[in-house]
């Protein structure tokens, strides 16, 4: 295993611009990017890639975007959206993928705070949505779109993809100049997040610490040379941009992009990638899949697969345990493995999967057991954006089931007074952007990062995270959902005193709604109502037709992911003697699912 002081002189010096070139020299011809897959998929070799990069580049800063400028990015997972990405780093520039389920007000907020100078958009779908916020952005110079023919045909400000790339003839000194002026600590991109009010922050990344991150993971768990990999989540994800973007130019690897999720499964079985990094939603989808392989076993082959199994599933508690595995299971687990559980991986596209992470929410250890019983150990990892991804991470030979490992090679973590983990070392982002363009720090003087997650470190240094400081869901997909936003957004309503909204570690958002006990009353009389006692109420058509309403309405401002699914009505009132509230009358959430348990799991059921 590398330590601190190894991934130190890995990592220095090195730029995401320079290894770029380092692969358009080294491995020209070797394919860098492919979208989708069969006889319609198309393959960038790294030679082409930069190129193309290279080319953008050039009309980038014909249309004026300058360094330390913001650039926008509303596209899908396409080869376009790689290339623009690239393209403005050369430039100096922070590029920033946005979500496409960001709600309108949303799309406004990021588009006025970033006071981004270029806005590159796909097609009819990103211009419509980006339309109404183009007034919220003065500095804007120009709308770079895809697909020229969709936007508007008179207006100088939007300009065609093609005609950006094709606007200056090659110059290749300029751009190798632009290259060399890349230094490990100059920003790289800025991804918006959302903190506990709701609001999006801008997380500021450097060179220097997603090529850490990157190499870091290629020394704790090693893969083959020219790894092949899987893109699938949106590139606004952490997860994505450090595993679709810079890692396989920090290895020069081969990434393989799923524009539509819903073609994951098909994409890993023709990619076979030799790592995969899944929400806990995705590896319960492919655990699902694997048990309806192993339900047509019969017979012989049933028993043999079975007794695979077992041996598997005994390694990893033993190695979870951190105890020392005995040689007569090391050496038939080996054979069993090869002969009997890697065809049953094959049915999800993961018999040569290497590294198989989970993180972003924490995964049922369930789940977990029976990946490793069937061959495919997926070991946990910690962080945040503002960490680059992975702070901690479990790997083969240290980790233990329900923690997610230790921090990775030149990173601390340690335990404030309150239990907050709080973390120091290379990936700790350089700080927030703010409005005016400055990058504003959010470390101490000793440089350590305060991750609003509560946990505890064992004394073999892995990290058990157990509560949120701050109050943020985190969806089985892994969407992070600032609750306070949604619940004031329902309470809006006058009927409605109380709203949580209810949704970490499951699908979707689900509320909890609690009549007043003073204004239902009052609206039931307005509104004619024969009844008035809040149970009743709570029951009555006329309520809930009012409250689905309210429920549209908040949701027509959220994004998609934040959006209510399903919601309860619960008549209340909610008091401090009846458990949900604290003496200063705010909500006492874990007193709430208990007390209401069975409210929360029917709209799951």
């Amino acid at each position: 295993m590398a330590t601190a002081e190894q991934l130190h002189r890995a990592v220095e010096g090195l730029t995401i611009t320079g290894l770029l070139r380092r692969n358009a020299q080294q491995f020209a011809d070797r394919p860098a990017l492919t979208t989708g897959i069969g006889p319609d998929a198309g393959t960038l070799s790294w030679s082409q890639l930069r190129a193309e990069v290279a080319a953008l580049t050039r009309g980038l800063v014909a249309l004026g975007l300058e360094r330390g400028d913001r650039m926008l990015i509303a596209m899908s997972k396409r080869a376009e959206h790689w290339i623009a990405d690239l393209a403005a780093i050369h430039v100096g520039a922070l590029p920033c993928s946005t979500y496409d389920t960001l709600s309108t007000e949303q799309i406004r907020f990021v588009a006025r705070h970033s006071a981004a100078t270029v806005l590159v958009l796909e097609g009819e779908e990103q211009i419509r949505r980006w339309e109404p916020a183009l007034k919220e952005m003065p500095r804007l110079r120009a709308v770079v779109v895809l697909d020229r023919d969709a936007a508007p045909a008179d207006d100088p400000l939007h300009v065609g993809y093609a005609a950006v790339r094709g606007a200056v003839p090659p110059d290749d000194s300029a751009f190798e100049a632009l290259t060399d002026a890349a230094t490990p600590d100059r920003p790289l991109t800025v991804m918006y997040t959302s903190g506990t009010t709701g609001e999006p922050k801008g997380v500021v990344l450097s060179h220097r610490n997603v090529v850490h991150e990157c190499l870091m993971q290629d020394h704790l768990v090693p893969v083959p040379e020219h790894p092949r990999s899987v893109a699938y989540l949106p590139m606004a994800h952490i997860a994505e941009r450090v595993l679709g973007i810079y890692m396989p130019i920090c290895n020069a690897g081969h990434v393989t992009l799923c524009p539509d999720p819903a073609q994951l499964l098909p994409t890993l079985r023709a990619v076979r990638p030799h790592g995969f990094f899944g929400v806990p939603r995705v590896w319960e989808k492919l655990a699902a899949g694997l048990r309806a392989k192993l339900a047509t076993l019969a017979g012989e082959q049933a028993a043999v697969v079975e007794q695979a199994r077992r041996t598997a599933l005994e390694v990893f508690r033993l190695r979870s345990a951190g105890k020392d595995l005995p040689a007569e299971l090391t050496g038939p687990l080996e054979h069993l493995d090869d002969q009997v559980l890697r065809p049953v991986r094959a049915a999800v596209g993961l018999d040569e999967c290497r590294r198989a992470i989970s993180g972003a929410a924490p995964i049922p250890t369930g789940v977990l057991e029976f990946l490793a019983g069937v061959g495919l150990p997926v070991y946990e990892v910690w962080g945040l954006s503002e960490t680059t991804g992975a702070a901690t991470v479990s790997t083969p030979e240290v980790f233990a089931l329900g923690s997610v490992g230790r921090p990775g090679p030149g990173i601390e973590v340690k335990e404030a007074r309150d239990g907050e983990l709080l973390v120091r070392g290379p990936v700790v982002f350089p700080g927030y952007l703010r409005a005016d363009g400055r990058i504003e720090p959010a470390t101490d003087a000793e440089g350590w990062l305060a991750t609003g997650d509560v946990g505890t470190v064992d004394s073999r240094g892995i990290v058990t995270v157990t509560d949120r400081k701050k109050e943020i869901i985190i969806t089985d997909g892994g969407k992070n959902i600032a609750p306070t936003k949604i619940e004031s957004l329902l309470r809006a309503h006058p009927l409605v005193a109380h709203a949580v909204a209810i949704g970490d570690r499951r699908r979707y958002v689900t509320a909890l709604l609690v009549l007043d006990e003073e204004a239902a009353p009052l609206w039931a009389r307005e509104h004619g109502l024969p009844v008035s006692g809040l149970d009743a109420l709570s029951r009555h058509p006329a309520v809930l037709a009012a409250l689905d309403q309210a429920v549209a309405d908040a949701n027509a401002v959220l994004s998609r992911a934040e959006q209510v699914k399903k919601y309860r009505v619960l008549p209340g009132p909610w008091t401090t003697e009846t458990g949900e509230l604290t003496p200063k009358l705010s909500l006492r959430r874990r007193a709430i699912g208990h007390l209401h348990a069975a409210a929360i799991e029917s709209m799951y059921t």
